[in-house]
């Protein structure tokens, strides 16, 4: 295996343990900003011990966040030298940015939120919750912006030495890309946030423990995931598609397996592609619905992977095609089973129906699955370009460090994320099983909470 190759698994492998944490930072961020609201509005302090509890499983989260975080700036320097020499004018602005603002606005407060309860106001506990997830937000929006140049490149300039800086910076921020991009994988982690917590929810309700928890975790869990369940699919999913059907639209042909134009071109729900071949075996599809998705009629031309030259494709195309349509089809069964557990609880018999509690209560890993194949489908449709269009992924790799070198470390990460990873389930598992706890006085020893 080359070096180049073994780059592309490294940095792969990184950034996607990676943001296994983050999507559920981001997602939980938002709903313990709803608990707390909801605490003040109502005065139950039930409210302040559930936002309490999963303070506790996002604190975690944002160590293991951090900490497989670092790494992947090193990478850049390391694995990916020249495309850092070539793009580090454009993409080291958001990246610091980032760091210095929303990384440092998010951990400062994070600590307020987790110590000072007992010294901060009501009013003052709920702004550090909000401040909190503001950082959040706002991190994975730089984050966004800085791989959306890479998909999109705007407001930039080639110097004489072949790098590119800034043109204008409100043009690299306002990249149509990006907010589109943004909007989608952030719907993607208020759907990993409730999948969760409504899991968890599930858990209790069905271990007849913690009731009164268990019924706010659903209820919570059940509303946040059917309203980003539906964003994620449209607007969000949809505007997203058009625009990489405008402009990336080998990518697109990759995604759905279209290896020649058509006029109402179909949507092909199960196949496999054959790229030798240049067909879908065993294909379901439904006819004129591409076509109609992204220019709004059946009769529209969508071009194929034809019209384009071969060097121009995406490299693992097989693999783009399936995690599209695992990303697709994991989102209509998320929207599906937040649709049915949305009508249970509004009849108010959501928990009782175990056969909804179950599949709620089994289903929370497949957001994280889903979020992986999306982030996935992005990355391998920009293929072969590190940018598109302008640099190719063959010309971004560090040439100094060899094969042998990328697969040593490579094989140290899978050691330590192990390790990592047990650690993550032992604290996350434990916090689970103890349940929500109220907070008490130290000094007097007696619970606070009023439920």
């Amino acid at each position: 295996m080359d070096a180049l190759t073994l780059h592309r698994i490294h940095f792969a492998f990184t950034i996607t343990y990676h943001y296994l944490f983050p999507q559920l930072t981001m997602g939980l961020a938002l709903l313990i900003v709803v608990l707390k609201t909801m605490a003040l509005r109502t005065g139950d302090e039930r409210y302040n011990v559930a936002a309490r509890f999963w303070a506790r499983i996002f604190s975690v989260n944002f160590l293991l966040g951090v900490v497989t975080g670092i790494p992947m700036e090193f990478q850049f320097g390391t694995n990916w030298s020249e495309f850092s020499r070539r793009t580090g004018g454009v993409i080291g602005q958001p990246l610091a940015m980032e760091g210095v603002f929303s990384f440092f606005l998010e951990s400062a407060f994070l600590g307020l939120f987790l110590f000072g309860e007992k010294r901060l106001s009501k009013f003052a506990h709920w702004g550090a919750a909000f401040l909190v997830f503001l950082g959040s937000w706002i991190s994975g929006f730089f984050i966004i912006v800085t791989d959306a140049w890479m998909q999109h490149p705007v407001a930039y300039r080639l110097l004489p030495d072949g790098t590119y800086e800034v043109s204008s910076f409100w043009g690299l921020m306002m990249n149509p890309w990006a907010w589109l991009q943004y909007a989608h994988n952030m719907s993607g982690a208020v759907i990993t946030g409730a999948f969760v917590m409504a899991a968890v929810g599930a858990l209790y309700v069905l271990q007849n423990r913690d009731g009164d928890y268990g019924r706010i975790f659903l209820k919570l869990g059940v509303l946040a995931g059917l309203i980003s369940c539906i964003a994620q699919i449209f607007p969000t999913g949809d505007l997203h598609g058009k625009y990489v059907a405008r402009h990336q639209p080998a990518a697109m042909a990759g995604m759905e397996g279209l290896f020649h134009s058509e006029k109402g071109a179909p949507i092909v729900l199960v196949g496999q592609p054959d790229i030798e071949a240049q067909k879908i075996d065993n294909p379901i599809a439904v006819n004129d619905v591409l076509s109609f998705l992204i220019y709004g009629t059946t009769t529209a031309e969508v071009r194929g992977l034809d019209q384009f030259p071969r060097d121009q494709w995406p490299t693992t195309l097989p693999l783009l095609f399936y995690s599209y349509h695992i990303m697709a089809g994991l989102g209509t069964y998320f929207a599906a089973l937040m649709v049915v557990a949305a009508f249970l609880l509004w009849r108010d018999k959501l928990y009782t129906a175990r056969w909804v509690l179950w599949p709620i209560l089994l289903s929370f890993p497949l957001p994280y699955i889903a979020n992986t194949a999306g982030w996935m489908t992005a990355e391998i449709g920009r293929q072969p370009w590190l940018v598109y269009g302008l640099l190719r992924t063959s010309e971004g790799y560090s040439k100094h460090i060899g094969a042998a070198t990328s697969l040593f470390t490579l094989l140290g990460f899978l050691g330590l994320y192990t390790v990592l990873s047990i650690l993550w389930i032992v604290l996350v598992y434990t916090t689970i099983q103890k349940g929500p706890s109220p907070l008490v006085d130290a000094g007097s020893g007696h619970s606070l909470t009023t439920a």
